[in-house]
């Protein structure tokens, strides 16, 4: 039997079957108790891991799709597209997306349990939009330059990751690894906090409805929906954060509000949803990866502590 650890709010008198030899119930339950907080350390690193092999896979598969959108985003008007190098900037971005992922994830899931203790069930949403917006806020460290070097690569600013932060070092500083920033966070944290509220409240709705465990095809049509949303929604912010990060020492724009101006009285306010297809084309694919390799890799490592914790019990006897 395959079911996977979306445990929340589930009627566990209800379960029925076995996994790898244990009853349902006592698999449930023992994974409950791990996420008690006093397991919060073995929580992170569950998710850390999880999130990582996640993040991963997505970026790898998808890069391409992102590099057109990127291309499309940051042509000022009459400026044409390159098709070439789609997946240039990949390695090196995948050097800062794998502790990323792991880093948003691992802070996400204790978080939303914490709260999840605390807040009534009819109130889980507050807790899902504030644990997303919180794991978006930490990973933004390592997000935000690794954003800023995977953009200069994708417009072929530069040809290699290590030459791409060199260069920005020496000609901007510490600050040329943040530019755009505030836009990033401006995009990423409302991003963040809506695709994983929406996912996690569809989760919870179905599986009310179905009265048993979503199975893994099921998370993924959940998370491609809750990522094209999401993504669509996020567009205009997305192009002016995408705008500030590849200007380099150019310097088009001052800040926020200066890139927002221009941009409505040079190109139009169909400027801010240029590369609209390939973003919600990109990141619902990706949510459906993102979210089945999530769900199938926490339930890996929790069955195989689960096993761990068995086999001390045992030698205990």
């Amino acid at each position: 039997m395959t079911v996977n650890c979306n445990i929340e709010e589930t009627d566990r008198s209800k379960l029925h079957g076995q996994v790898d030899g244990f009853p349902i119930q006592v698999v449930v339950e023992a994974i409950v108790e791990r996420t008690k907080p006093s397991d919060v350390l073995r929580v992170f690193f569950e998710g850390a891991a999880a999130g990582a092999m996640a993040g991963v896979v997505v970026e790898t598969v998808l890069y391409p799709i992102d590099t057109i959108k990127t291309r499309l985003q940051a042509a000022r008007a009459g400026g044409q597209v390159v098709f070439k190098g789609l997946y240039s900037g990949l390695v090196g971005n995948l050097a800062g997306v794998l502790p990323a992922s792991a880093i948003f994830v691992g802070v996400y899931e204790p978080v939303k349990q914490k709260m999840l203790q605390r807040f009534p069930d009819h109130f889980s949403s507050i807790a899902h939009l504030t644990a997303g917006a919180i794991g978006g806020a930490t990973a933004s460290l390592i997000r935000i330059p690794t954003e800023v070097v995977k953009q200069r690569m994708q417009t072929r600013q530069f040809t290699s990751a290590y030459r791409a932060c060199c260069e920005i070092a020496r000609k901007e500083g510490v600050n040329g690894f943040y530019a755009g920033g505030g836009a990033f966070l401006l995009r990423d944290l409302p991003f963040d906090a809506i695709q994983f509220c929406i996912y996690e409240q569809l989760k919870l709705s179905y599986r009310r409805m179905a009265k048993r465990e979503l199975y893994y095809p099921e998370n993924a049509l959940i998370g491609a929906f809750a990522g094209a949303i999401s993504g669509a929604v996020t567009t205009p912010l997305d192009v002016i954060k995408t705008r500030l990060m590849v200007q380099g020492m150019k310097g088009q724009y001052k800040g926020v509000f200066d890139c927002v101006s221009k941009i409505a009285h040079e190109e139009g306010a169909l400027a801010f949803l240029k590369g609209i297809g390939p973003r919600v084309l990109w990141i619902g694919i990706g949510g459906s990866i993102f979210f089945a390799v999530l769900e199938k890799s926490k339930w890996l490592l929790s069955s195989q502590a689960l096993h761990c914790d068995h086999k001390q019990n045992f030698q205990n006897l």
